[in-house]
């Protein structure tokens, strides 16, 4: 799992790194190595084994993708559970990757959104505008052929109807669209794509969810997924789909991969 804090004050992120236990069992010893270390073994940062798991503080730069991965025992290569995302290599294994933003408290997923509605605004705009072309030269070349009055009110029984089929389709997008459920404490890529798959798309799907249901997809999913545990996704959920972020955060901050502390 990975914990993240925007240090203003030096422009870097303090990162959390931590590996369940249950991933390094009877370890005598746990290395963080990755590129900000040139995958130097040698050089790798001992981890400190607490209670649950075992964890390494590490300051790193803002806009940046850093590969990583445990070493256990010097033996051993384990990925993060929970990584932001996972990268293939020659060597048939993926690498964990952490994303740290380089603006504060924007993540990389919104400022994609920002562009993608920007170039939806723009197509929507221009097919408003050659519409009411058409209809423009439409209403012209009737009003030759007939009277103002039959002219018009085809025109508008058209154009109603064509409001109503873009208010229908609006309405259905709204409904569908999915969040990134990422954002909930707990809940990794893979993690969200179980619940994709699931049906589970948005922070109200996830809100309405049973536990005993959010618990079987793990458990279907196999050992690696079984051992998380969902208790506190629903509560997470009601604050994000009430658009409740600072509330989110404070009880986010209570919590430890998404389980109570």
């Amino acid at each position: 799992m990975i914990k993240k804090q925007y240090l203003k004050s030096k422009s870097l992120y303090k990162v959390t790194f931590s590996l369940p236990k249950e991933a390094a069992k009877d370890a005598k010893e746990v290395k963080l190595v990755g590129e900000f270390n040139n995958w130097e073994t040698s050089n790798g940062v001992a981890m400190k084994a607490t209670k649950k798991d075992y964890t390494a503080v590490l300051e790193l730069e803002t806009g940046r993708e850093y590969q990583f991965r445990y070493l256990i025992d010097q033996q051993t290569w384990e990925n993060d559970w929970q990584a932001d995302n996972y990268v293939a290599t020659p060597y048939g294994v993926d690498n964990s990757v952490v994303v740290l933003p380089s603006v504060e408290g924007v993540p990389v997923s919104k400022t994609t959104t920002k562009t993608v509605a920007k170039k939806t605004t723009t197509k929507a705009t221009t097919a408003k505008k050659i519409t009411a072309k058409k209809v423009t030269k439409t209403a012209t070349a009737k009003t030759t052929k007939t009277t103002a009055k039959s002219t018009v009110k085809p025109a508008a029984k058209k154009t109603t109807t064509k409001a109503t089929t873009a208010k229908k389709t609006a309405t259905k997008k709204t409904v569908t669209k999915a969040d990134d459920l990422k954002k909930i404490e707990g809940i990794g890529p893979k993690i969200a794509g179980l619940l994709k798959d699931a049906g589970i798309c948005s922070f109200n799907d996830l809100a309405k969810a049973k536990t005993t249901v959010l618990k079987k997809v793990l458990a279907d999913a196999g050992p690696r997924f079984k051992m998380h545990n969902p208790t506190t996704w629903v509560q997470q959920s009601k604050l994000a789909a009430a658009g409740k972020w600072e509330e989110l955060k404070t009880l986010q901050d209570k919590l430890d991969g998404g389980k109570r502390k």
